[in-house]
């Protein structure tokens, strides 16, 4: 296995919030039963260790990551999990190296106006972003002139205040003709600026894309690799092996950086015309992954 690791964090988490958290919060462990003294309100139990969860006081992220999955395509769910606890429409998750996401950005990037508006009312926290994708003109015209620049701000994996405007039409046709008007001249504002796209990044060509995609392995074990394949915008993605993955963006021959982040690279070793390896290096683990497929 090549790993190299500059730095180690372990961490044993139940301990942490029996020693640390907890301690700071004045409270302890319970050992007897707390049936009555209302705390079960606010948490969940291991009923047959009668032990608080590992995770508590945060949030179950398991729900966290669900909230902000569904917040792309399922309003009904969104709206089981966010009326029970209407804080979880402010949730966000880290997918992957730095890549950080809430439920009301999820939902701006892929154009599902109904779930941000629905978020919205539940007090979640919108950016340019979402303004771009809602079409408010006057906010993300106001928000440029008062912070020069923003507008070249990437959102959730690495895509542009101008994309999330397009995206906007995907629900044209239950818009109505006033907020259809304020997205054609949202657009053109954002067109008329030199950087509302994004940062710029090398094209591949399609034949340059396909050496490039398959497995890549830097261990035996089941998840000790990765995948690259392409995602629907036709970029090239980086994940687990067989999984999901982030796209990755051309900085210079056989160089990405991964969604946009620019403190994560990913570089492939070529031997003669083929790929031999791919390198991932963020500022604590360099990782090399030999190509196997």
């Amino acid at each position: 296995m090549n790993v190299e690791l500059k730095q180690q964090y372990v961490m044993n988490r139940r301990k942490l919030l029996k020693n640390s958290t907890l301690g700071l919060l004045g409270l302890s462990i319970p050992s007897v039963h707390l049936a009555n003294s209302g705390l079960e309100l606010y948490m969940q139990f291991d009923i047959a260790n009668n032990q608080i969860p590992s995770f508590w006081p945060n949030i179950d992220p398991e729900i966290v990551s669900e909230v902000v999955g569904k917040s792309h395509f399922d309003l009904e769910r969104v709206k089981e999990l966010v009326d029970a606890r209407p804080e979880l429409a402010r949730s966000v998750w880290e997918w992957r190296f730095g890549d950080f996401e809430s439920a009301i950005g999820a939902a701006s990037h892929v154009g599902r106006r109904d779930i941000v508006l629905y978020l919205l009312s539940k007090g979640a926290r919108p950016s340019i972003h979402t303004f771009a994708m809602l079409g408010a003109y006057e906010v993300v015209k106001h928000m440029v002139e008062f912070s020069p620049g923003i507008q070249s701000i990437m959102g959730p994996h690495g895509i542009s205040v101008l994309d999330h405007a397009y995206f906007g039409e995907r629900m044209k046709d239950k818009m109505t003709p006033k907020e259809l008007d304020n997205l054609k001249r949202t657009i053109d504002y954002l067109e008329s600026l030199s950087d509302a796209g994004g940062e710029k990044y090398i094209k591949e060509s399609k034949e340059e894309q396909a050496k490039y995609l398959g497995d890549y392995r830097y261990g035996e074990g089941e998840k000790e690799g990765f995948t690259i394949g392409l995602n629907m915008r036709e970029k090239m993605t980086l994940g687990p092996l067989g999984g999901f993955g982030g796209a990755l963006y051309k900085i210079r021959n056989n160089s990405y950086i991964y969604n946009g982040a620019p403190s994560v690279n990913v570089t492939f070793e070529m031997n003669q015309d083929k790929v031999k390896s791919l390198t991932l290096k963020d500022p604590i683990v360099t990782v090399t992954a030999n190509k196997v497929s």
